[in-house]
C-alpha cells in the first residue's frame, strides 16, 4: 500500500541529505597491511610532507606559510607541540594568540593539508629543555621521561588538557590529523624505559580512542628502545645515510606495512661558533625521489625553519655545552623570512613525478627593505634598574639557588655577595664542577670585570676591599634539548671561590627584563637625561620612522659583542656578532609600525659596545660568518671549531 506523501516525501529528503552530507564515520586513515601502504578513505594514499613549528612563526604569518608549502605540492603538515610554550607555570594553560593550536589546525584546513601531530611530551626541535617545562626541575630528583611518579603525574595533567582539545580534529572525526607521534625518538634517550613508552600509549588510547593511527619514530639505532608494540614504527635519517640499510633495519621492528621516514633532513641547525650549515639541494632532492619511487611516505624536516624569538632556543651538548642560534632557518626550502628557495623548486619538480601538485606559480618573495645606521643611546646600566627589574626584591641564602629553585624559567638572574676580606692581589676567582650554567658577567663595585662561560672559561683575576660588592648576571642560554637531555639545571650550581674561600651570603635577583623593556621604558624615555658611560651590561635604545613602505627586514649589529635585542618591545632573540655565524636578526614586517609612526629599538648589550654605538636593517640576511679566530682562542682541548659535529635528532 502506498503511503502519504508528506512522509515519503520527508523520508525521500532525509535519504538524499544523508547521501549528500559527508560523513565522518566514512573517514579513515588506516595502515593496509597486505599492501604495505596507507589508505585514506579506502583509497591507497602517501603523503609527502613537510614541518613547520607554529611557535617559531608570527601568528599572522601563519597562513602565509602553509600556503607555499600547499603549492609545494605537500599533501600534509607536520608539527610539534611544545609543552612549555602552552603550560608556562604548573596548571596554568596559554592557548591563545601564537599559542592557538587549534587556529593553526584549521589554518592548515584552510590550506588543504592534513596534519601529522607530535605532542610529546618531549619533542626535542632544538626548542628550550627539549619542550619539557623547566618547572618541573623544581622537584630536583626528578627522572625526566620516565615512570617517575613525579614527571608521569606532571604529564598525565597536561595532555588531560591537550589531547581532548586536539581530539575533534583527529581525521576520523572530521578534522585533519591523520596520525599522532607518542614521545619522540626514545631510543635516544638513556632510560630505556618501556613501562613509561607503555603508559604513554595507554593514555593517548584512553583520551583519543582507538581509531587514530599512533607512531613513533627514531634514528635506525634508535629503534630497539623507541618502538613499541600497538604504534607504528617510522624511522628518521638524511640525504647522506644509506636508504637502503635504514629501512631494512625498519623492517626488523615493522615487518609489513608502508616505509615511512618521519624525518628527512633538508637542511640542518646552528650553533653559535660554527659555520651556517647547508644541505645540497641535489642530495635531497635525489634521496626524496628513491624514497617516492619505493612507495615510501616521507616528511621533510624542516620544510619551513623559523626562529627562536626571545629565550626558546634550545641547545645540545657535545664534548661542551653548544647552545643554538637565534635563526632557525635550517637552510630549509621556504627561508625564515618565508621565501621560496631554489631547493623548493626543485622538491616540487620531484614531487610533480608522483602526485598532482597545485596549479599556479609560487608567490614572489616578499618586500625586503633598508634602513638606516641608526646611533644607539645609552638607558643605562643594568644595576641601576634592579628595583624594575625585580619589584618583589632579592631572595637571600647562605649559598646560592639555582633559577629553577628562585622560579626563573628562563633568561637572566643577578646573583650578589660582598667581598669578605680585601683581596691585595689579583686572586683567580671561579666556581668549582664547571658549576656556570651557562654565562656568568662578573662586575666589582659596579665595573664590569669579564665573563665565566661553561665549558669554556672557568676563572678570572679579582681584587677588591673588604665589603666591595660583587654581582654575578647569569644567563641561561637555552636548556639542553636531544640525546641524554638530564635534567639541565641553570644559574650557580655550585657556590664560587676567591682563591680557596667559599664565597657565601647570597642575594638573587629574578630579573623581568622583558616588562622592563614593553612597559617601564617607553613610558620613562622622554624624562631621562643622558647617563654615564655605563660598564658591563647596559640597555641601549633608539627610535626611528619609517617613511615608506614597509617590508621584512634583518637587523645587523656590526661591531656589537653579545645581548638581547627587542623592537617595539617584542623580544627578537638573541645576537652574538662576535660569534657568529648569525649576524642578523630576522624582523618581520608585522612587528614594524608604518606610515612614520615611531619604532623603538632596545638592546641590552652585556659586554662591549662599538665605538659608534650604530645598527642598521638590511634587505638580506647574513647567516653565515663565523669569526673563527676569536673563537677558536677559547676553545676547550675536547673539540676543534672545523670538527664535524654528529647529527642529533629532533
Amino acid at each position: 500500500m502506498a503511503c502519504k506523501k508528506p512522509p515519503c516525501l520527508l523520508s525521500w529528503l532525509v535519504q538524499l541529505l544523508t547521501l549528500l552530507q559527508p560523513q565522518a564515520d566514512s573517514r579513515s586513515f588506516v595502515v593496509d597491511w597486505e599492501q604495505d601502504r596507507f589508505l585514506l578513505d579506502g583509497v591507497p594514499f602517501r603523503y609527502v610532507s613537510g614541518s613547520l613549528h607554529y611557535f617559531r612563526v608570527p601568528r599572522v604569518l601563519w597562513a602565509d606559510r602553509l600556503f607555499k608549502m600547499r603549492l609545494s605540492g605537500l599533501n600534509a603538515v607536520q608539527l610539534y607541540v611544545p609543552w612549555n610554550y602552552h603550560e608556562p607555570q604548573p596548571g596554568v594553560y596559554i592557548f591563545n594568540g601564537s599559542r592557538d593550536l587549534l587556529a593553526f589546525l584549521n589554518e592548515a584546513a584552510i590550506a588543504n593539508l592534513l596534519v601529522i601531530l607530535r605532542p610529546g611530551p618531549y619533542i626535542c626541535a632544538e626548542w628550550e629543555m627539549g619542550g619539557l617545562p623547566s618547572w618541573l626541575l623544581r622537584k630536583p630528583k626528578i627522572h625526566l621521561r620516565t615512570s617517575d611518579p613525579d614527571f608521569l603525574e606532571a604529564v598525565d595533567s597536561w595532555f588531560n588538557v591537550l589531547l581532548p582539545k586536539i581530539y575533534p580534529f583527529l581525521y576520523h572525526n572530521g578534522g585533519n590529523i591523520i596520525s599522532i607521534q607518542v614521545e619522540n625518538e626514545y631510543g635516544s634517550y638513556k632510560a630505556c624505559d618501556y613501562g613509561y613508552m607503555r603508559h604513554l600509549a595507554g593514555l593517548f588510547r584512553a583520551l583519543l580512542g582507538d581509531e587514530i593511527l599512533l607512531f613513533t619514530t627514531d634514528g635506525p639505532e634508535g629503534l630497539k628502545c623507541g618502538s613499541l608494540p600497538g604504534l607504528y614504527t617510522t624511522v628518521d635519517f638524511g640525504p647522506a645515510d644509506n636508504m637502503t640499510r635504514v629501512f631494512s633495519m625498519l623492517r626488523k621492528y615493522e615487518p609489513r606495512g608502508p616505509l615511512v621516514n618521519s624525518e628527512y633532513y633538508t637542511g640542518w641547525l646552528d650553533y653559535w661558533g660554527h659555520n651556517h650549515s647547508t644541505r645540497s639541494t641535489s642530495a635531497v632532492t635525489k634521496g626524496l625521489e628513491e624514497m617516492l619511487q619505493l612507495g615510501a611516505s616521507v616528511n621533510m624536516y624542516m620544510f619551513h625553519g623559523g626562529t627562536n624569538f626571545g629565550y626558546w632556543n634550545g641547545a645540545d651538548e657535545k664534548g661542551r655545552f653548544l647552545p643554538i642560534t637565534t635563526s632557525y632557518d635550517y637552510d630549509a626550502p621556504i627561508s625564515e623570512a618565508g621565501d621560496a628557495m631554489p631547493k623548493l623548486l626543485a622538491l616540487r619538480n620531484v614531487i610533480s613525478k608522483f602526485q598532482e601538485i597545485p596549479l599556479g606559480p609560487l608567490p614572489l618573495p616578499s618586500r625586503k627593505m633598508a634602513l638606516g645606521p641608526f646611533t644607539l643611546y645609552p638607558e643605562g646600566g643594568l644595576l641601576n634598574f634592579l628595583d624594575v627589574l625585580c619589584p618583589q626584591g632579592p631572595i637571600s641564602s647562605v649559598l646560592p639557588m639555582t633559577f629553577e629553585a628562585v622560579k626563573q624559567d628562563r633568561g637572566f638572574v643577578l646573583y650578589r655577595t660582598y667581598l669578605p676580606y680585601t683581596v691585595f692581589e689579583p686572586t683567580p676567582f671561579w666556581v668549582p664542577n664547571n658549576g656556570v650554567h651557562d654565562r656568568a658577567y662578573v662586575m666589582v663595585d659596579g665595573v664590569f670585570q669579564g665573563v665565566l662561560e661553561r665549558s669554556m672559561k672557568h676563572k678570572l683575576l679579582l681584587m677588591g676591599k673588604i665589603g666591595t660588592q660583587l654581582d654575578i648576571l647569569l644567563e641561561n642560554m637555552g636548556r639542553l634539548s636531544f640525546g641524554s637531555n638530564h635534567s639541565d639545571f641553570k644559574g650557580l650550581l655550585e657556590p664560587p671561590m676567591l682563591g680557596q674561600t667559599v664565597l657565601t651570603q647570597w642575594m638573587m635577583f629574578p630579573l623581568k627584563i622583558d616588562n622592563l623593556v614593553k612597559w617601564w621604558f617607553p613610558l620613562q624615555w622622554k624624562k631621562r637625561g643622558v647617563p654615564p658611560a655605563p660598564s658591563g651590561p647596559t640597555f641601549y635604545s633608539a627610535n626611528f620612522p619609517i617613511l615608506g613602505l614597509v617590508g621584512d627586514t634583518f637587523l645587523y649589529l656590526p661591531g656589537w659583542t653579545k645581548g638581547q635585542v627587542w623592537i617595539n618591545g617584542f623580544n627578537l632573540g638573541r645576537y652574538w656578532t662576535t660569534r657568529g655565524p648569525q649576524q642578523t636578526l630576522y624582523v618581520p614586517r608585522p612587528l614594524l609600525f608604518p606610515d612614520g609612526a615611531i619604532n623603538k629599538i632596545t638592546l641590552l648589550e652585556l659586554e662591549k659596545v662599538p665605538h659608534h654605538r650604530q645598527v642598521q636593517f638590511l634587505d638580506k640576511p647574513i647567516l653565515n660568518s663565523t669569526l673563527h679566530t676569536t673563537y677558536t682562542d677559547i676553545l676547550s682541548d675536547t673539540q676543534s671549531a672545523n670538527e664535524q659535529m654528529q647529527l642529533s635528532g629532533h
